[in-house]
């Protein structure tokens, strides 16, 4: 999430894959899953290093006045800034900066693009750390014991890649962003076209469609609340989308249900839908990546073109307000 002082609030609301259509396909082999507990271990490392090179009780709050760090009796140098100024018990806004949280001028006026990769392992606080990783495993152990950790991998990176790029278009210069919920919102999203590559392979489409629909939903509704950075969310499933159609296609027998598949030695085969789909795909994902990697290196603010898409990520109300 992005805030001016604060980093990025947890995507929250994952699940897993949907088991009305997670054993519809036929699956000709399952993967032992070792990529996912392996990026969720470096994650809690990389929080504990942020959290090492905080050091609250040594160089203490931004917000002054005695206010004191959070557990630091027992929690030493690791302890958490105030609650005041990172509810999500974590640094300061300052040690994530420090160590690679998405910052627009950074990467746009001091050439610091490799912020677009290293905002995706830091985490904002425990809080935060906890649900992304959570959400991790409800939904990466399953895709990957189904494709495999190559595949499961690249939609992982390009797709945290994805978001960090989108949300760098879009920041405000005096905003940070870091966390792994456009990582996460790719694989998200690399479910729903798996499902639509593969259609004629599953069971119980409509139920499957209809239910990871409402998840998606549910978690880009929770992105318009302030300090989460849903264009992060956005441009990660939008990653993901695609390149589902471009890794995740099975080959198949035809326009019919699992149970009526033919006894046949024939093996199962790609159908042109699935070709023109996986060109159609490559093609979006390539051109959109161009553009606006164009621009933000430009030095283009994308709210500046576009005074709708704030919007997309805040809504203002009576009980809060989307600048502060």
């Amino acid at each position: 999430m992005a805030s001016g002082g604060e980093a990025k609030a947890p995507g929250a609301g994952y699940y897993q894959y949907p088991g009305s259509y997670g054993g519809g396909a036929d699956e000709e082999r399952r993967w032992w899953p070792w990529l996912v507990p392996t990026v969720l271990v470096a994650c809690i490392a990389v929080f504990a290093a942020e959290m090492f090179v905080n050091d609250c009780p040594r160089h203490g709050s931004a917000l002054g006045g005695g206010a004191g760090c959070v557990a630091s009796g027992f929690l030493r140098r690791f302890a958490f800034q105030p609650l005041r100024e990172n509810p999500l018990l974590g640094p300061s806004s300052a040690t994530l900066e420090k160590m690679g949280a998405l910052n627009w001028a950074k990467v746009v006026h001091e050439h610091q693009g490799w912020r677009l990769i290293s905002c995706i392992w830091l985490h904002a606080g425990l809080v935060h750390l906890i649900v992304n990783m959570l959400s991790l495993l409800f939904i990466g152990i399953r895709l990957e014991q189904q494709f495999g950790f190559v595949r499961i991998g690249v939609i992982y990176l390009i797709s945290g890649f994805g978001g960090s790029v989108l949300s760098a278009l879009f920041l405000r210069s005096n905003y940070i962003s870091v966390g792994a919920s456009g990582a996460l919102f790719g694989l998200l999203g690399s479910m729903l076209s798996e499902l639509i590559m593969n259609w004629t392979i599953y069971s119980n489409k409509a139920a499957a469609i209809i239910t990871l629909l409402f998840i998606i939903a549910i978690n880009l509704a929770i992105g318009i609340l302030p300090h989460a950075d849903n264009f992060a969310h956005i441009g990660g499933f939008a990653s993901g989308f695609l390149l589902g159609f471009v890794l995740l296609a099975r080959p198949q027998f035809g326009w019919m249900e699992r149970n009526e598949l033919p006894q046949t030695n024939q093996p199962p085969k790609y159908k042109l839908y699935q070709y023109v789909l996986w060109v159609a795909a490559l093609i979006f994902l390539v051109v959109g990546f161009v553009i606006i990697l164009v621009m933000l290196f430009k030095g283009k603010n994308g709210n500046d073109s576009c005074h709708w898409c704030q919007y997309l990520n805040c809504v203002p109300t009576s009980r809060w307000k989307c600048n502060t």
